[in-house]
């Protein structure tokens, strides 16, 4: 072996990974991001729960029992409501996780020595949070019970009740989660080598050379991916209910319309990356950066809940955490639009912003 040829040759390498600042880039940061993403993101402790109360006895009593579920860390107090039916509204809509109700008579059962019941309603579309939110509540109703405990005094009852998922089957919470990453990961990825490939073929300046507008050629382009993300989507469902028996309690027209909006921002998110990148390689290397985020931040691994609140409002700029709130409110809960009203509205604001971005980059590309 000559060492001075292997010199050369190694030293020949550097100045190509220094002239390819994109793949620089992504290797030196890609370490960086996935650290903190999986040191900060990968997290199964769930604290800070999102809590609704009602407190239909609204005594010193029933207070002093709110205040020991929202004092701990289990428990984040969302707000008091006026009813039960309000609370489950809440839990429908996917603000808060658990709603504790205090009945009329709590006060008065406690002070007659009878038994006292209070009741806890779950969240059960995502188990993981449901399991342990039961058995944070069920602990804290233990310990206040010994509190108020004396000869005379029954033992305070907890009734936990599990909404939309009662026997806890993470099928009914992965499935829904597993068809907006297909949905997403396939049409991204495809559509960000669509202009990659013509500008590697050289074909690009043949299609800038004809009477095509770059709109026309961003449509005819995306046609086949849309169909492609569809069929995708379609079998996905399909599959979910026959092998795994998760069925669209909500209307599926509504799932179809809302998931063509989805697919509109991947495939937006995909030719964006086609304008960037210079070749395949790029392509999919920028594919990655902005699909692991997806998986470990929107809430499809692991409870947003236990994230920090830097990296939870990170993932608020993910379209895939809105979809998957529309996805497992419309598959497992079978909730209608005026539930989905906010994740909805965030994610228009997002493909709008996608959208122009791509536009704009697709634009000054052509030029």
């Amino acid at each position: 072996m000559q060492y001075k040829r292997l010199l050369t040759i190694t030293k020949k390498e550097f100045i190509h990974i220094r002239r390819d600042k994109a793949s620089l880039i992504i290797a030196l940061l890609m370490p960086v991001m996935m650290l903190l993403l999986f040191g900060f993101a990968v997290n199964t402790d769930v604290n800070n729960v999102n809590l609704a109360i009602y407190d239909g006895s609204n005594t010193l009593e029933s207070r002093e029992l709110i205040s020991k579920f929202t004092n701990s860390y289990y428990f984040k107090l969302y707000g008091s409501m006026d009813s039960s039916e309000e609370v489950e509204k809440y839990i429908s809509m996917g603000k808060v996780k658990v709603g504790l109700i205090i009945p009329p008579d709590y006060t008065k059962n406690l002070r007659r020595n009878s038994q006292t019941e209070i009741q806890v309603l779950v969240d059960g579309s995502d188990p993981t949070i449901a399991r342990t939110a039961m058995s944070y509540s069920q602990l804290i109703a233990n310990n206040y019970s010994l509190k108020i405990k004396s000869v005379n005094v029954k033992k305070l009852t907890l009734k936990p009740l599990v909404l939309y998922n009662p026997t806890l089957e993470s099928s009914k919470f992965n499935i829904p989660g597993v068809i907006g990453l297909i949905l997403q990961n396939i049409t991204v990825i495809l559509t960000s080598f669509a202009m990659v490939r013509e500008r590697e073929k050289g074909t690009i300046e043949q299609l800038i050379m004809t009477p095509v507008t770059p709109f026309e050629l961003i449509v005819g382009k995306l046609i086949p991916y849309t169909i492609i993300g569809f069929f995708d989507m379609i079998i996905s469902l399909l599959l979910g209910n026959l092998i795994f028996g998760v069925v669209v309690k909500g209307s599926m027209a509504l799932l179809i319309f809302l998931g063509t909006l989805f697919l509109i921002c991947s495939l937006a998110m995909g030719m964006l990356i086609s304008t960037v990148a210079r070749n395949q390689l790029q392509a999919m290397q920028a594919s990655i950066a902005l699909l692991l985020p997806s998986v470990l931040l929107s809430g499809f691994m692991f409870p947003r809940e236990a994230m920090p609140k830097f990296i939870y409002y990170l993932s608020n700029i993910l379209p895939m955490t809105y979809f998957l709130q529309i996805l497992r409110g419309i598959i497992v809960k079978g909730v209608g639009i005026s539930y989905l009203l906010s994740p909805i509205i965030s994610l228009l604001i997002l493909i709008f912003i996608i959208i122009v971005a791509t536009m704009k980059k697709f634009n000054k590309t052509l030029d």
